[in-house]
């Protein structure tokens, strides 16, 4: 750990420390924070305390719907990760592999981010709608982070990523008149702002128009599989892949979101069959630098994430439960994620054991 802080110090550079579990991460989490201090030392790992997937067991006719409990204080943690790398450049993120898995797209996000100054000419309705689109809830009784509350025209955000800080705007006649960063839970005045930005509360943000073109995109889609279900006969597959994704495209129409909304990432992200999803990795700058520790474990759990999530999304697809292009939200392969070192600087294998030696003399001579 000394080792790699003293390469980060000297290099001062964005930089990855990825590790095989949670407990590691966090033990080097720990570590880094207390050797930088001052730089943005950020974890990012799997923010399910529960998760039991979506899956369907043909044998037994039974489908298992999803169900998971988000640990709301890592899930801040991870939004907390994002901003930094799109603010600054003293970043230093310990992550699991969950770094590989599919986030929104970076363009998206900072799309969305929202910049609000003294003065601003945007009406407290416009600003609130704009909230909403970021993800953001109304709730006045409870304030918690990712939630806003209305008081006249004084509007308070707790932003996802932030614990001891929310901002307070108040409005005038169609301009931000006063902006304040307060403690939210006993209102103190904090600090006076001439300026701030206001992320989105979710990776998954996607802008209006981009919305719509992805629900042609998706009626198309299904369209086709219908086409293809009742070609084959499968008239039960026909009516459930249409009943379940038609509710699906008039949720997102109306409210912007639906149960398992990641399974169309296919669509918002524009990208074609199998194209990589956008992950971690690609909000970071060209230069930064990679971290593997304890390689011999975390190597080969990279290697396997995706053939775990192809293999129980092939049911779920064949049966009508889903569409094709929920196969393209996954995890990188290890040869997209291998691919990704062309960009780094410096990509250094830490490995924990010798059995690796081989396997080290290969990819260095890649």
């Amino acid at each position: 750990t000394f080792t790699i802080a003293n390469i980060i110090k000297e290099m001062n550079r964005p930089s990855l420390i990825l590790a095989h579990n949670k407990t590691l991460a966090a033990q080097l989490y720990q570590e880094f924070k207390d050797f930088f201090p001052d730089n943005a030392v950020e974890y990012f790992v799997s923010y399910y305390d529960y998760y039991q997937p979506e899956a369907y067991l043909a044998r037994t006719d039974t489908y298992i719907e999803k169900d998971l409990s988000i640990n709301d204080e890592i899930n801040r943690m991870r939004l907390s990760a994002t901003r930094s790398l799109v603010e600054r450049r003293d970043v230093i993120i310990i992550s699991s592999v969950s770094c590989i898995y599919g986030l929104g797209e970076k363009k998206n996000y900072q799309s969305m981010v929202l910049e609000l100054e003294l003065g601003a000419n945007i009406s407290r309705d416009d600003f609130l709608l704009q909230l909403v689109m970021m993800h953001y809830t109304r709730s006045d009784m409870d304030f918690c982070p990712g939630n806003f509350r209305v008081r006249g025209d004084v509007i308070e955000i707790f932003p996802t990523y932030e614990d001891k800080i929310c901002y307070r705007i108040e409005f005038g006649f169609d301009e931000v008149e006063k902006i304040t960063l307060i403690d939210p839970l006993t209102g103190r005045l904090v600090e006076k702002k001439e300026k701030i930005k206001i992320f989105p509360g979710s990776h998954h943000v996607v802008p209006q128009q981009k919305r719509e073109e992805a629900l042609i995109s998706i009626r198309e889609e299904l369209n086709h599989r219908i086409k293809f279900f009742e070609e084959k006969k499968l008239y039960a597959e026909a009516q459930r892949i249409s009943q379940r994704t038609g509710y699906d495209i008039e949720l997102i129409k109306e409210v912007g979101f639906c149960k398992g909304i990641e399974n169309y990432s296919l669509h918002f992200d524009e990208r074609k069959v199998g194209e990589p999803p956008a992950c971690l990795m690609d909000y970071f700058p060209d230069d930064y630098l990679l971290f593997v520790d304890e390689s011999h474990q975390t190597v080969p759990q990279i290697r396997a994430m995706i053939h775990g999530d192809r293999s129980r999304k092939e049911s779920l697809v064949n049966f009508g439960f889903r569409l094709p292009s929920a196969y393209d939200n996954r995890p990188l392969s290890f040869d997209e994620w291998y691919e990704k070192k062309d960009k780094l600087y410096m990509f250094l294998q830490l490995l924990g054991s010798g059995k690796l030696k081989k396997l080290q003399g290969k990819l260095y001579a890649r």
